[in-house]
């Protein structure tokens, strides 16, 4: 069957091709609305589907843009890309979804594919704090880029991130403020400056009241359930707390199964206090104390900043404050 063409179009309208063109391109100043309509009727009816790539050679945009997450099975992440993806909808551009599995090479492989396929921006949430070679991807590759999240010198590039340090801060103020001397932390990664940020907020609000935290009371959860459940669990046998401090909601979720293996119980026994606020932790019984960052509207925020630059040449760094949401999960002693 021949393709369906602007010219097609056209034709069935009794109108220009600039005038579908203009239609499509959602440029209709001047025109009547009984024009538009009798194209868009047309459209529809026909079922036409734009050649994007043939548009793009022609717009020099390919009204795509792709995005880098480190793991798609954190439920942050699924949240910050439909924030992304409806932001990039309302301004007529489609989103690429890559989940890297917090893999540089893979993420490599990725921003190489992306601008192959000639994405007019990328919006990457990276790995780790960004790789030689990621870094040398996205400098040179003369690609719009935004980074969320996690990445590199924030003051470099455009990006959008959360005040870690300020959440950190109100973990440890929060906990203190409960009473809680005997305290433990449990990190992403020490390669992430995320999770080293909230650890060091989390020990500033230690060291005001003249409190430090032990080396040995830093435990690396990876990010993830399964590695924070066997730290954690173990930690717990030898070590004697009354909270502890997850540096993302998922490894909280596996300190809570680490605790209740171990008979202690929630807050009567130990106190959790994560990070992040994602819909996941409503579910856990008790639920959740965290530190909320608005994980939906940065997705959004970022999908419009990386738009502004693709359009308008514009620039800019976006730090959102953090809160924290006192559940039943921390407790006075």
């Amino acid at each position: 069957m021949k393709r369906l063409t602007i010219k097609d179009i056209a034709a069935k309208s009794g109108v220009s091709i600039s005038t579908v063109s203009r239609v499509l391109n959602r440029k209709e100043e001047g025109m009547s609305q009984e024009t538009r309509e009798k194209v868009l009727q047309v459209i529809e009816e026909l079922n036409y589907q734009p050649n994007l790539f043939a548009r793009g050679l022609i717009t020099k945009q390919s009204k795509l843009l792709g995005l880098v997450v480190p793991n798609i099975q954190n439920p942050f992440f699924p949240e910050l890309c439909r924030g992304a993806e409806d932001e990039a909808n309302r301004h007529q551009y489609s989103l690429i979804i890559c989940n890297s599995d917090d893999n540089a090479a893979k993420e490599e492989s990725y921003l190489r594919l992306l601008n192959e396929k000639q994405v007019d921006g990328i919006l990457l949430s990276s790995g780790d704090n960004l790789s030689v070679l990621t870094e040398k991807q996205l400098e040179y590759g003369k690609t719009p880029f935004v980074l969320m999240d996690r990445g590199g010198d924030s003051g470099k590039y455009n990006s959008i991130f959360v005040d870690n340090e300020k959440g950190g801060y109100l973990a440890g103020r929060h906990l203190i403020e409960l009473g809680h001397r005997k305290v433990a932390c449990i990190i992403g990664s020490e390669n992430l400056r995320n999770s080293n940020e909230r650890l060091a907020g989390f020990r500033r609000a230690m060291m005001e009241v003249g409190m430090e935290l032990p080396d040995d009371h830093i435990i690396n959860g990876e990010f993830h359930i399964e590695p924070a459940y066997k730290q954690s669990k173990e930690f717990l046998e030898n070590k004697n707390v009354t909270a502890i401090f997850t540096c993302n909601d998922l490894m909280a979720c596996g300190v809570y199964q680490a605790a209740s293996e171990l008979g202690m119980k929630i807050p009567d026994d130990l106190s959790i206090i994560g990070f992040d606020d994602i819909p996941l932790v409503s579910a856990l019984i008790p639920k959740l104390t965290t530190i909320r960052q608005d994980i939906y509207n940065m997705g959004r925020r970022a999908a419009k900043m990386l738009i502004d630059h693709i359009e308008k040449g514009e620039n800019d760094i976006v730090i959102f404050e953090p809160s924290i949401i006192v559940r039943g999960s921390t407790k006075a002693i």
